[in-house]
C-alpha cells in the first residue's frame, strides 16, 4: 500500500508523462491509460467538451478487449451528451465536482443524475463502481470529463473507488486538462495548415487528413504489436505518426494551380511537376527541432515510394533534388526506394492515403465500393505496399471503418 506522499509523487510523474504527447487523439488514449493504472480501473472513458455538450472521445475496457481475437482493438462510435444534471458525465461537467459511486445500479432515486444501462445491455458488460472527474484547465474552465469504471483489488474483485484517491485523480485530471488544451491548439494549427493546402488542392481536406492520420496509427499499432513491440515504445511513435501523416501532402502548396487544379488528365511533363511535392513537403521540415519534425519529413518524402521500388522520388537530396551518389538508374534518374529501404512511417502512410483515396469521392472519380477497394489493396501487397503492413491493414479493418464514420466528408455530414 502506497503512502499519500508516494501517491503524490506518482501522480506528479504521471502528469509529467503527458508532456511527451502532442497529438490530441494519442494524448487522450494516454490520459485514460495512466489514470486507469493509478486506481486499477478495468475500464474508462473520456469526454471532450464542445459548448453545451460532451463529445465521447475515447474508451478502454480490458475485459471486453480480452474477448477479442489477437490483434483486434475495441471499436467504438462517437456520440454526444448534454452538459446537464441528467447523466454522470454531464453532471460533473456542469458542477465541476467529482462523483464517486460505488454501485451505479443503486443510485438513489432522489438524485437528478442516473446511469445509462444501454452500453451494458448491448455488450453484456456489468458496470458497478464509477469515478467521474472533471478536466479543469488553467482558466478554471471544464474542457472534458474523465470517467473511470470498475475498480478492482489485487485479487480481481470489484470494489468502490477509494475516497482517499480522489484528490490525486483530480490533480492528475487537471494536469491532463492543460495537456489537452495544448494538444487542441496543436491540432488546430495543423488543420489551419491543411486549410491553406485545401485552398490549392480541394482533395486535401480536414476530414481526409484526419482519416489518413488515424488510419496510419491504427495500422501501425497492429503491425508493431505483431512484431512484439512494447506499448511504451509504440506510444510516442504513434503520437508523431498521427501528426506527421496528416501533413503527408503539404508540399502540394508549392505546385502551380494550372497543374494542381487541372480537371483533365495530366501530361507527362505536368505529372513530373506533381511528383515534386514529396520533396517540397520534406523541405518544410528540413530544420528538425522535435521528433514530430523528423516524422513529418520522412512521411512527406516517402509516402509515394512503392515496396517494389517503382515509386518516387527515390534516393534524392530533398533540399536540392539531386540524385544521391550510387543510386542513379541507367537514365540518370534517382532509383526508387524499395522494401525496407522505405521507413515504416512512409510505408504505412502510403496504405492509409491510398485506402482513403479509393474509398472517397474525388473530382476525377466516384467512391469505390468497399469490395473493390479491398481487392485492390490486397492485389497491391508486395507491389505498392509492404505485405506485412497489408496484413495489419486487414486485421485493423473494423477499426478503420469506425474511423471513417468518425471523420465524414463535409458533404456526407450534411
Amino acid at each position: 500500500m502506497l503512502s499519500e506522499h508516494q501517491k503524490l509523487l506518482q501522480i506528479i510523474d504521471l502528469g509529467a508523462d503527458l508532456a511527451r504527447f502532442s497529438d490530441l487523439d494519442i494524448l487522450l488514449e494516454r490520459v485514460l491509460t495512466l489514470a486507469r493504472r493509478f486506481v486499477n480501473a478495468e475500464a474508462g472513458s473520456l469526454y471532450i467538451r464542445d459548448g453545451a455538450s460532451l463529445q465521447f472521445a475515447h474508451t478502454q475496457n480490458e475485459l471486453l478487449e480480452r474477448r477479442l481475437p489477437a490483434g483486434k482493438k475495441l471499436v467504438y462510435t462517437t456520440f454526444s451528451i448534454p452538459v446537464d444534471d441528467q447523466s454522470l458525465a454531464g453532471s460533473v461537467a456542469k458542477t465541476g465536482s467529482p462523483l464517486n459511486i460505488g454501485d451505479v445500479y443503486q443510485i438513489a432515486s432522489n438524485k437528478t443524475y442516473h446511469f445509462n444501462k444501454t452500453y451494458d445491455e448491448k455488450t453484456g458488460y456489468h458496470t458497478q463502481s464509477v469515478l467521474t472527474v472533471p478536466l479543469i484547465a488553467s482558466q478554471g474552465n471544464v474542457v472534458g470529463v474523465l470517467q473511470l469504471i470498475n475498480a478492482r483489488n489485487e485479487d480481481g474483485a470489484l470494489l468502490p473507488f477509494d475516497k482517499a484517491d480522489e484528490p490525486f485523480v483530480v490533480h492528475f485530471a487537471n494536469s491532463a486538462a492543460m495537456a489537452i488544451e495544448r494538444a487542441q491548439m496543436t491540432r488546430a494549427l495543423i488543420l489551419r495548415a491543411i486549410k491553406m493546402a485545401e485552398m490549392r488542392d480541394p482533395t486535401e481536406t480536414g476530414p481526409h487528413v484526419n482519416r489518413v492520420g488515424a488510419y496510419a496509427v491504427a495500422i501501425y499499432e497492429t503491425w508493431a504489436a505483431r512484431r512484439g513491440m512494447e506499448d511504451e515504445e509504440v506510444a510516442p511513435l504513434k503520437d508523431v505518426l498521427r501528426m506527421g501523416a496528416m501533413l503527408h501532402d503539404v508540399g502540394k502548396v508549392a505546385i502551380p494551380d494550372r497543374i494542381l487544379k487541372k480537371p483533365g488528365r495530366l501530361t507527362q511533363e505536368e505529372f513530373e511537376v506533381i511528383k515534386q511535392h514529396p520533396m517540397l513537403g520534406a523541405q518544410l521540415f528540413s530544420e528538425q527541432y522535435s521528433p514530430f519534425d523528423g516524422a513529418a519529413h520522412l512521411i512527406a518524402l516517402t509516402h509515394h515510394e512503392r515496396w517494389d521500388g517503382t515509386g518516387y522520388p527515390g534516393f534524392i537530396d530533398p533540399m536540392t533534388g539531386a540524385t544521391l551518389p550510387g543510386h542513379a538508374t541507367a537514365d540518370g534518374k534517382a532509383r526508387g526506394k524499395k522494401g525496407e529501404e522505405i521507413p515504416p512511417f512512409g510505408r504505412v502512410a502510403a496504405i492509409a492515403d491510398v485506402y482513403d483515396a479509393l474509398s472517397r469521392r474525388r473530382v476525377y472519380k466516384e467512391p469505390w465500393e468497399e469490395g473493390r477497394v479491398l481487392e485492390t489493396m490486397e492485389a497491391e501487397s508486395g507491389k505498392h505496399f509492404d505485405p506485412e503492413m497489408i496484413t495489419a491493414f486487414f486485421t485493423s479493418l473494423e477499426g478503420l471503418r469506425a474511423i471513417s464514420k468518425r471523420y465524414p466528408d463535409i458533404e456526407s455530414a450534411r
